[in-house]
């Protein structure tokens, strides 16, 4: 249950966050929240990579399909890939990757307490 409610918290905090921050502030409310929730580190991981690729894949496809695909398209061309949809991907990949490392990050610090 812990797991579930870190994902969504990241998520929805990360969206909050990201209207009035930086993009590297999903990695503050990954780090903030696996900090505060008891998990172990893999699981604190998998929470990160969950809700942040989860809200970075959301905001991609509302932005991008509000503009015809044209800014990924062109992305895509820039960095030689053969789609928009692969640009996507890596992007929402980058994303889990910054959530998930965060919340690696924010589960370690916590003292062991066996």
């Amino acid at each position: 249950m812990r797991f579930f409610l870190s994902v969504i918290l990241i998520a929805l905090l990360s969206a909050a966050a990201e209207y009035f921050f930086p993009w590297w502030a999903v990695a503050v409310v990954a780090f903030v929240v696996s900090a505060f929730i008891r998990q172990k580190p893999g699981k604190s991981f998998l929470a990160g990579f969950s809700g942040i690729g989860m809200f970075w894949l959301t905001a991609c496809l509302v932005h991008d399909s509000a503009n015809g695909h044209i800014l990924s398209a062109r992305m895509a061309a820039l960095f030689h890939l053969p789609n928009y949809v692969l640009f996507i991907v890596v992007t929402v990949f980058v994303g889990g990757l910054v959530g998930g490392l965060s919340a690696w990050a924010g589960a370690l610090i916590r003292p062991k307490t066996d």
